[in-house]
């Protein structure tokens, strides 16, 4: 059995559930500022925010990282140049992750300080982040 070609299967389940949430997360915030505090509307966004957070994205996060950094070992992608982009790129997709984890929270206390247009534009970075991650680990250039 090939377990290299399980792990990549698990990783890749694990990113596309990650991506979901990541660009899922950030449209909760959008109709999540327009509720008025403290409505029924505001809590159901609140405990959408917090589930979809803590039982799927933060998970899927943890085994792309593990899966990934698996595979780029056994397969010796540590020396190959696109591999430091995607690397620097999944790092900074890990941040918006954690600036939205803060989000997430900030809500949860009645704290939103930005407008519906703000988290719109916060929709595009993982979608961004994503392309050229794909690009990165298909196309491989500069290799």
């Amino acid at each position: 059995m090939n377990w290299y070609l399980w792990i990549k299967a698990l990783h890749i389940l694990a990113d596309i559930s990650w991506m979901a949430g990541m660009l899922y997360l950030p449209r909760l915030f959008v109709y999540h500022c327009e509720a008025p505090k403290g409505s029924q509307m505001s809590e159901t966004f609140k405990v959408m925010e917090r589930r979809l957070l803590k039982l799927i994205i933060n998970p899927a996060m943890i085994v792309a990282w593990i899966t990934g950094l698996y595979m780029a070992w056994s397969a010796g992608f540590f020396l190959a140049p696109w591999f430091h982009t995607k690397l620097l790129l999944v790092l900074i997709m890990s941040g918006v992750h954690g600036f939205f984890s803060s989000l997430v929270k900030r809500f949860g206390r009645d704290e939103n300080v930005y407008s519906a247009k703000t988290y719109r534009m916060l929709n595009e970075v993982p979608t961004v982040l994503m392309i050229f991650i794909v690009i990165l680990v298909v196309v491989k250039p500069f290799s």
